[in-house]
């Protein structure tokens, strides 16, 4: 009776998988139409996605954020998946022109174009069979397809190392024992070991797990970024294009083939062959867009570090405004360390809380005394200067909504009713340290002044 039982269960068994192995065969006889479908949609969605993560990231990277690593991640990924699917779509687009031919014209037909003999056993040999040919097509897809969003866990593996080896370097040793700084040398030196042997063993395809002896010294690396890069996810994607000839080969073209991409597209042809571009250098014979309110609300930039209103300035003052970045607030708390103890480490709020209050500081207690010593540090620490002659600028806290973000930053109005027409710069310094009178300039802004 046991066995009757037993015999039925494995009867059933098999009958579920013969039902899930016809159902996945007909899904993947399908499949190149929910790929057009996802690629196509896609395509649309990230080229709308592609402007606002760049600036985002520009932003990031100009205010020293600690999310820049993961802007720029996103942002790779979505130019890799915009390239594979414009690739992918392209390719599909050949194979359902291929089927079309073949319902038409059949065969490849060499022996009936009359060609020379020479010719006749060339083209026999090299175009063969045109089933054949739209079979590499559908595999091509395939793989592109699959290929674009395993490429995807790749960058985010790496941002993931990144980011740890980063948290981990961040602890400050100074005052830790020598045990403790030995540990954290140690685990950084594990991790970059690791890094290291699992790139190359991916670029190999697994090299490092065929010998009998690397394998056992590698496995426990393996195991560890197995779950550091949320390999897991994922691997039975990779293992499954690797496992067969076309697979391999695609996946070892393609590597050097993105990266000759990369670099081509990188390439630009400059203005001049003494005078390079860059967004970010100002300074008394560069004028940087980023600077000028104007400009910047014009072109939909950003602020850079610092601005004031105008190139041309017919005021009678000038208008500064200097957003408040991580940066600026760690060289603020470094001159004055009493703030510490009040900062706020919860930076990432929602805009709303639960009981609807509206978010108003980063600072515990949102008093105006710390507000005031806080931004009496700013002032003792920042300089500005027009040409040579330093100015005793009066700076307030403002808060802006741009309609895209929150700004807090500092701001004042410095007369310049005293200047000579024409061409004069401000500009922007700090002290380098505490107890210090080094001084290190952070931008030069050259403005012309008029007056009205």
């Amino acid at each position: 009776m046991l066995a009757t039982h037993n015999s039925d269960t494995i009867m059933s068994e098999n009958q579920n998988q013969n039902v899930l192995k016809k159902l996945l065969d007909r899904l993947q006889e399908d499949s190149w139409q929910l790929e057009l479908l996802v690629s196509g949609f896609t395509i649309f969605g990230l080229f709308y996605a592609l402007d606002p993560v760049g600036n985002a990231f520009q932003k990031a990277l100009y205010e020293d954020n600690i999310l820049k690593d993961l802007y720029q991640a996103v942002y790779a990924a979505i130019l890799i998946l915009i390239f594979n699917l414009v690739i992918h779509v392209i390719i599909r687009s050949l194979w359902i022109g291929a089927l079309g031919l073949r319902y038409v014209s059949g065969e490849v037909e060499i022996d009936k174009l009359n060609y020379s003999e020479r010719f006749t056993n060339y083209l026999n040999k090299n175009v063969g069979s045109f089933d054949h040919y739209i079979e590499k097509l559908e595999k091509l897809c395939s793989i592109i397809f699959a290929i674009s969003f395993l490429l995807i866990f790749y960058v985010f593996a790496v941002v993931i190392v990144q980011y740890l080896l980063n948290f981990i370097g961040s602890f400050h040793t100074d005052n830790f024992s020598i045990l403790l700084k030995i540990l954290q040398y140690g685990i950084v030196i594990i991790i970059l070991l690791g890094a290291i042997l699992t790139f190359f063993d991916y670029v190999t395809l697994g090299l490092l797990k065929k010998n009998k002896w690397i394998a056992s010294l590698y496995f426990p690396f393996y195991w560890l970024f197995s779950y550091l890069t949320l390999s897991f996810l994922y691997r039975p994607l990779f293992y499954n294009l690797i496992d067969n000839k076309f697979g391999r080969r695609v996946s070892i073209l393609l590597l050097p083939f993105y990266l000759s991409v990369l670099f081509i597209s990188n390439m630009y042809k400059e203005q001049s062959g003494i005078i390079g571009y860059s967004s970010v250098v100002s300074n008394t014979i560069r004028a940087n867009s980023r600077n000028y309110a104007d400009l910047v609300e014009k072109n939909d930039l950003f602020i850079s570090v610092i601005t004031i209103q105008s190139k041309v300035i017919t005021d009678p003052y000038i208008k500064v405004k200097i957003p408040l970045s991580e940066a600026l607030e760690n060289h603020i708390l470094e001159f004055n360390e009493s703030l510490k103890a009040y900062q706020d480490k919860h930076l990432y709020k929602s805009y709303m809380d639960i009981f609807g209050k509206s978010i108003e500081s980063t600072f515990k207690g949102n008093t105006d005394s710390l507000h005031l010593e806080f931004l009496k540090t700013f002032q003792e620490i920042y300089i500005l200067k027009i040409d040579t002659i330093p100015c005793k600028p009066d700076y307030v806290i403002v808060n802006e909504d741009d309609g895209k973000n929150l700004i807090i930053g500092f701001e004042t109005y410095i007369g310049i009713n005293h200047l000579a027409e024409g061409k004069h710069t401000l500009v922007y310094s700090r002290y380098k340290h505490p107890d210090t009178d080094s001084v290190i300039t952070i931008k030069e802004i050259p403005f012309w002044y008029y007056k009205d």
